[in-house]
């Protein structure tokens, strides 16, 4: 098996995934910040790392602002949870149709960190990386 540690964390983190992947296709900022520690960080190719929930939130607001449409899903690779902190990897489709016309699908890898605070699980890092992207303009 690639994952490790108790399978209810490793559940509590899929739902995570699951909760931020269902605020970005409802464009819900208020409950995708939620997923987020205060002191987390987002790498992205081209912005580089944001650090703190408040500077994530306004980069996602700001980027969310181009899309009339959003399709989003990640399919799991391995969670390993140790303690309070754990890793994984998610691969994540994107279908972007943005207010210009364009239309993108992205093929991308996240890698986290997550921290349990108070019961929950929080994204402290997550860094993504494209691994293909296809436009359409028509």
């Amino acid at each position: 098996m690639i994952s490790s540690g108790p399978v209810e964390d490793r559940l509590a983190i899929r739902e995570l995934v699951e909760s931020y992947n269902d605020a970005v296709m409802r464009f819900d900022a208020e409950a995708w910040a939620a997923n987020w520690a205060a002191d987390g960080s987002w790498s992205l190719p081209g912005a580089g790392t944001i650090e703190g929930k408040a500077a994530i939130v306004a980069t996602w607001k700001q980027a969310m602002s181009a899309f009339e449409f959003v399709g989003f899903f990640a399919s799991a690779g391995p969670i390993v949870v140790e303690g309070d902190r754990a890793s994984a990897t998610w691969y994540q489709q994107e279908f972007l149709h943005q207010k210009d016309g364009v239309k993108r699908r992205i093929t991308g890898r996240y890698d986290d960190q997550y921290v349990k605070q108070s019961g929950r699980w929080y994204f402290q890092c997550r860094t993504y990386n494209v691994l293909m992207a296809l436009t359409d303009d028509s």
